[in-house]
């Protein structure tokens, strides 16, 4: 299966199990890779056929900047479950990074990979 890949994306959310989490917005980024056939894409060399990244990152910054959450691990999961389900995608991996959750490390984070049955 082929794959398309969206790499740092990122956007501001309330997230965190402190309440000072919550007065501020925090960066988030993520990596999505999404199993796809580009068959037809390629054949027809329209977007029609695509997997329409732009769109796709536009909802999933939409998503996690709708509502304040606690734990990184539920924003992966509501990620997951969009993507699969609004952009008919068989398969995908999310990883969610908060760079700013631990100072003495570049980033901390999460990935998942979640598919249809």
């Amino acid at each position: 299966m082929d794959k398309v890949f969206v790499k740092g994306l990122r956007t501001d959310a309330y997230i965190g199990v402190y309440e000072w989490e919550h007065e501020q917005p925090q960066p988030l980024l993520f990596d999505l890779t999404m199993a796809w056939d580009q068959t037809a894409a390629a054949a027809s060399d329209d977007l029609q056929h695509a997997l329409d990244y732009d769109a796709l990152s536009k909802a999933v910054i939409k998503l996690v900047e709708a509502r304040p959450r606690q734990l990184i691990e539920t924003v992966a999961e509501e990620v997951a479950e969009l993507i699969l389900t609004d952009f008919k995608v068989s398969r995908v991996t999310v990883c969610v990074s908060k760079p700013n959750a631990v100072p003495a490390a570049d980033t901390v984070g999460v990935e998942i990979t979640r598919g249809k049955n």
